[in-house]
Protein backbone atom coordinates (compact mmCIF):
# COMPACT_ATOMS: atom_id res chain seq x y z
CA UNK A 1 0.00 0.00 0.00
CA UNK A 2 2.88 2.35 0.87
CA UNK A 3 4.49 1.63 -2.49
CA UNK A 4 1.23 2.39 -4.30
CA UNK A 5 0.78 5.64 -2.42
CA UNK A 6 4.38 6.58 -3.15
CA UNK A 7 3.82 5.85 -6.81
CA UNK A 8 0.77 8.11 -6.91
CA UNK A 9 2.61 10.87 -5.09
CA UNK A 10 5.47 10.67 -7.54
CA UNK A 11 3.12 10.77 -10.50
CA UNK A 12 1.45 13.89 -9.13
CA UNK A 13 4.84 15.50 -8.60
CA UNK A 14 5.87 14.66 -12.14
CA UNK A 15 2.66 16.11 -13.53
CA UNK A 16 2.88 19.37 -11.65
CA UNK A 17 6.63 19.99 -11.44
CA UNK A 18 8.32 17.99 -14.19
CA UNK A 19 11.68 18.44 -12.47
CA UNK A 20 14.58 16.16 -13.33
CA UNK A 21 14.99 15.00 -9.74
CA UNK A 22 11.44 13.73 -9.51
CA UNK A 23 11.73 12.02 -12.88
CA UNK A 24 14.87 10.30 -11.63
CA UNK A 25 13.13 9.16 -8.45
CA UNK A 26 10.12 7.90 -10.37
CA UNK A 27 12.50 5.90 -12.58
CA UNK A 28 13.96 4.23 -9.51
CA UNK A 29 10.67 3.33 -7.87
CA UNK A 30 8.81 2.26 -11.01
CA UNK A 31 11.69 0.05 -12.18
CA UNK A 32 10.80 0.49 -15.87
CA UNK A 33 12.84 1.35 -18.94
CA UNK A 34 11.61 4.93 -18.79
CA UNK A 35 9.49 6.89 -16.32
CA UNK A 36 5.81 7.20 -17.03
CA UNK A 37 4.86 10.50 -18.59
CA UNK A 38 1.47 12.13 -18.11
CA UNK A 39 0.67 11.28 -21.71
CA UNK A 40 1.41 7.60 -21.07
CA UNK A 41 -0.79 7.58 -17.98
CA UNK A 42 -3.75 9.04 -19.84
CA UNK A 43 -3.10 6.94 -22.94
CA UNK A 44 -2.92 3.81 -20.80
CA UNK A 45 -6.18 4.57 -19.04
CA UNK A 46 -7.90 5.38 -22.31
CA UNK A 47 -6.59 2.16 -23.78
CA UNK A 48 -7.92 0.25 -20.77
CA UNK A 49 -11.35 1.81 -21.25
CA UNK A 50 -11.40 1.12 -24.97
CA UNK A 51 -10.28 -2.47 -24.35
CA UNK A 52 -12.88 -2.96 -21.64
CA UNK A 53 -15.75 -1.44 -23.59
CA UNK A 54 -14.90 -3.30 -26.78
CA UNK A 55 -14.62 -6.62 -24.95
CA UNK A 56 -17.89 -6.01 -23.11
CA UNK A 57 -19.76 -5.06 -26.27
CA UNK A 58 -18.39 -8.10 -28.10
CA UNK A 59 -19.43 -10.45 -25.29
CA UNK A 60 -22.94 -9.01 -24.98
CA UNK A 61 -23.39 -8.64 -28.74
CA UNK A 62 -22.97 -12.36 -29.36
CA UNK A 63 -26.04 -14.57 -29.59
CA UNK A 64 -27.29 -15.21 -26.04
CA UNK A 65 -24.86 -12.58 -24.72
CA UNK A 66 -27.70 -11.11 -22.69
CA UNK A 67 -30.22 -13.92 -22.80
CA UNK A 68 -28.11 -16.64 -21.17
CA UNK A 69 -26.19 -14.43 -18.73
CA UNK A 70 -28.26 -14.24 -15.56
CA UNK A 71 -26.38 -11.13 -14.38
CA UNK A 72 -27.51 -9.03 -17.33
CA UNK A 73 -30.50 -10.90 -18.77
CA UNK A 74 -33.31 -8.43 -19.41
CA UNK A 75 -36.57 -9.43 -17.78
CA UNK A 76 -40.03 -8.00 -18.34
CA UNK A 77 -40.65 -4.54 -16.87
CA UNK A 78 -41.84 -4.62 -13.23
CA UNK A 79 -45.23 -3.35 -14.42
CA UNK A 80 -45.63 -6.67 -16.23
CA UNK A 81 -45.14 -8.80 -13.10
CA UNK A 82 -48.89 -9.18 -12.82
CA UNK A 83 -48.95 -10.66 -16.33
CA UNK A 84 -46.32 -13.25 -15.44
CA UNK A 85 -48.20 -14.18 -12.29
CA UNK A 86 -51.42 -14.66 -14.26
CA UNK A 87 -49.98 -16.12 -17.47
CA UNK A 88 -52.32 -19.09 -17.27
CA UNK A 89 -55.34 -16.81 -17.64
CA UNK A 90 -54.16 -15.57 -21.06
CA UNK A 91 -54.59 -17.82 -24.12
CA UNK A 92 -51.06 -19.01 -24.94
CA UNK A 93 -49.82 -16.74 -22.18
CA UNK A 94 -46.64 -18.58 -21.16
CA UNK A 95 -45.43 -18.93 -24.75
CA UNK A 96 -46.07 -15.24 -25.33
CA UNK A 97 -44.01 -14.38 -22.26
CA UNK A 98 -41.18 -16.71 -23.31
CA UNK A 99 -41.17 -15.20 -26.81
CA UNK A 100 -41.03 -11.64 -25.51
CA UNK A 101 -38.18 -12.46 -23.10
CA UNK A 102 -36.17 -14.00 -25.92
CA UNK A 103 -36.92 -11.16 -28.32
CA UNK A 104 -36.15 -8.28 -25.96
CA UNK A 105 -32.77 -9.84 -25.18
CA UNK A 106 -32.12 -10.40 -28.88
CA UNK A 107 -32.90 -6.72 -29.47
CA UNK A 108 -30.27 -5.71 -26.89
CA UNK A 109 -27.72 -8.13 -28.37
CA UNK A 110 -28.39 -6.75 -31.82
CA UNK A 111 -27.94 -3.13 -30.79
CA UNK A 112 -25.02 -3.35 -28.35
CA UNK A 113 -22.32 -3.33 -31.03
CA UNK A 114 -23.36 0.22 -31.87
CA UNK A 115 -22.07 1.32 -28.46
CA UNK A 116 -18.41 0.76 -29.40
CA UNK A 117 -17.78 3.95 -31.40
CA UNK A 118 -19.90 5.96 -28.97
CA UNK A 119 -17.69 4.89 -26.09
CA UNK A 120 -14.50 5.52 -28.04
CA UNK A 121 -15.58 9.07 -28.84
CA UNK A 122 -16.44 9.71 -25.21
CA UNK A 123 -13.18 8.31 -23.85
CA UNK A 124 -11.09 10.77 -25.87
CA UNK A 125 -12.29 13.65 -23.67
CA UNK A 126 -10.53 12.31 -20.55
CA UNK A 127 -8.36 14.93 -18.81
CA UNK A 128 -5.18 14.52 -16.77
CA UNK A 129 -7.04 15.08 -13.49
CA UNK A 130 -9.64 12.50 -14.57
CA UNK A 131 -6.84 10.05 -15.24
CA UNK A 132 -5.18 10.51 -11.87
CA UNK A 133 -8.51 10.10 -10.09
CA UNK A 134 -9.15 6.87 -11.98
CA UNK A 135 -5.65 5.51 -11.44
CA UNK A 136 -5.86 5.86 -7.66
CA UNK A 137 -9.56 5.01 -7.45
CA UNK A 138 -11.49 1.83 -6.76
CA UNK A 139 -11.60 -1.20 -9.02
CA UNK A 140 -14.50 0.36 -10.93
CA UNK A 141 -13.31 3.99 -10.92
CA UNK A 142 -12.94 4.10 -14.70
CA UNK A 143 -16.38 2.57 -15.17
CA UNK A 144 -17.91 5.12 -12.80
CA UNK A 145 -16.20 7.93 -14.70
CA UNK A 146 -17.53 6.58 -17.97
CA UNK A 147 -21.04 6.18 -16.56
CA UNK A 148 -21.05 9.71 -15.13
CA UNK A 149 -19.77 11.42 -18.25
CA UNK A 150 -21.48 9.43 -21.00
CA UNK A 151 -24.70 7.80 -19.77
CA UNK A 152 -27.16 10.49 -20.83
CA UNK A 153 -25.54 10.90 -24.23
CA UNK A 154 -25.34 7.14 -24.68
CA UNK A 155 -29.01 6.79 -23.79
CA UNK A 156 -30.05 9.34 -26.40
CA UNK A 157 -27.79 7.85 -29.06
CA UNK A 158 -28.56 4.25 -28.12
CA UNK A 159 -32.35 4.46 -27.83
CA UNK A 160 -33.09 4.84 -31.57
CA UNK A 161 -30.86 1.85 -32.26
CA UNK A 162 -32.77 -0.17 -29.70
CA UNK A 163 -36.02 1.06 -31.23
CA UNK A 164 -34.90 0.00 -34.70
CA UNK A 165 -33.84 -3.37 -33.35
CA UNK A 166 -37.12 -3.82 -31.51
CA UNK A 167 -39.04 -3.13 -34.72
CA UNK A 168 -36.88 -5.45 -36.83
CA UNK A 169 -37.97 -9.03 -37.44
CA UNK A 170 -35.92 -11.12 -35.01
CA UNK A 171 -37.38 -14.61 -35.29
CA UNK A 172 -39.98 -16.27 -37.54
CA UNK A 173 -40.79 -12.92 -39.14
CA UNK A 174 -41.91 -11.46 -35.81
CA UNK A 175 -40.36 -8.37 -34.23
CA UNK A 176 -39.84 -7.79 -30.51
CA UNK A 177 -42.39 -5.00 -30.63
CA UNK A 178 -44.99 -7.29 -32.19
CA UNK A 179 -44.38 -9.92 -29.51
CA UNK A 180 -44.67 -7.31 -26.77
CA UNK A 181 -47.77 -5.69 -28.27
CA UNK A 182 -49.39 -9.11 -28.60
CA UNK A 183 -48.69 -9.95 -24.97
CA UNK A 184 -49.77 -6.55 -23.65
CA UNK A 185 -52.79 -6.45 -25.95
CA UNK A 186 -54.12 -9.76 -24.69
CA UNK A 187 -53.44 -8.79 -21.09
CA UNK A 188 -55.10 -5.40 -21.39
CA UNK A 189 -58.09 -7.01 -23.08
CA UNK A 190 -58.41 -9.30 -20.06
CA UNK A 191 -57.85 -6.53 -17.51
CA UNK A 192 -60.48 -4.34 -19.15
CA UNK A 193 -63.07 -7.11 -19.17
CA UNK A 194 -65.66 -7.55 -16.43
CA UNK A 195 -63.73 -10.53 -15.10
CA UNK A 196 -60.48 -8.59 -15.10
CA UNK A 197 -61.97 -5.55 -13.39
CA UNK A 198 -63.60 -7.77 -10.79
CA UNK A 199 -60.20 -9.40 -10.13
CA UNK A 200 -58.59 -5.96 -9.82
CA UNK A 201 -56.30 -6.35 -12.84
CA UNK A 202 -54.76 -3.15 -14.24
CA UNK A 203 -53.78 -2.45 -17.85
CA UNK A 204 -50.04 -2.24 -18.55
CA UNK A 205 -48.61 0.69 -20.50
CA UNK A 206 -44.80 0.66 -20.58
CA UNK A 207 -42.50 2.47 -23.02
CA UNK A 208 -40.60 -0.61 -24.13
CA UNK A 209 -37.75 1.23 -25.89
CA UNK A 210 -36.91 3.34 -22.81
CA UNK A 211 -37.00 0.32 -20.52
CA UNK A 212 -34.86 -1.80 -22.86
CA UNK A 213 -32.33 0.98 -23.40
CA UNK A 214 -31.85 1.46 -19.66
CA UNK A 215 -31.53 -2.27 -18.98
CA UNK A 216 -29.19 -2.83 -21.92
CA UNK A 217 -26.90 -0.03 -20.73
CA UNK A 218 -27.02 -1.32 -17.15
CA UNK A 219 -25.79 -4.67 -18.40
CA UNK A 220 -23.12 -3.09 -20.54
CA UNK A 221 -21.69 -1.03 -17.68
CA UNK A 222 -21.73 -4.10 -15.45
CA UNK A 223 -19.59 -5.94 -18.00
CA UNK A 224 -17.26 -2.96 -18.37
CA UNK A 225 -16.74 -2.94 -14.60
CA UNK A 226 -15.81 -6.63 -14.76
CA UNK A 227 -13.32 -5.94 -17.56
CA UNK A 228 -11.79 -3.04 -15.63
CA UNK A 229 -11.34 -5.20 -12.55
CA UNK A 230 -9.64 -7.84 -14.67
CA UNK A 231 -7.20 -5.33 -16.14
CA UNK A 232 -6.38 -3.96 -12.70
CA UNK A 233 -5.96 -7.35 -11.01
CA UNK A 234 -4.82 -9.80 -13.68
CA UNK A 235 -1.60 -9.11 -15.62
CA UNK A 236 -2.78 -11.54 -18.32
CA UNK A 237 -5.66 -9.16 -19.11
CA UNK A 238 -3.23 -6.35 -19.98
CA UNK A 239 -3.02 -7.16 -23.65
CA UNK A 240 -0.76 -4.30 -24.75
CA UNK A 241 2.66 -3.09 -23.61
CA UNK A 242 1.20 0.25 -22.52
CA UNK A 243 -1.39 -1.40 -20.28
CA UNK A 244 1.34 -3.59 -18.80
CA UNK A 245 3.49 -0.53 -18.09
CA UNK A 246 0.81 1.70 -16.55
CA UNK A 247 -1.00 -0.88 -14.44
CA UNK A 248 2.13 -2.88 -13.72
CA UNK A 249 3.60 0.25 -12.16
CA UNK A 250 0.56 0.55 -9.89
CA UNK A 251 1.06 -3.08 -8.85
CA UNK A 252 4.63 -2.34 -7.83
Amino acid sequence: MKTKNLFLSLILMVLFSGCAEVMHLSQQYLDTDAPLSQNEIIAGLKEALVTGTNNSASILGATDGYYKDELVKILLPPEADIIVENAGKIPGGQKLIDDVLLHINRAAEDAVSEAKPIFVNSITSMTISDGIGILKGNDNAATEYLHKTTYDQLFELYRPKIKASVEKDIAAGISTKESWDSLIGKWNQLSNSIIGKTAGFKPVDTQLEDYLTAKALDGLFLKIAEEEKQIRKDPAARVTSLLKKVFGSVDR
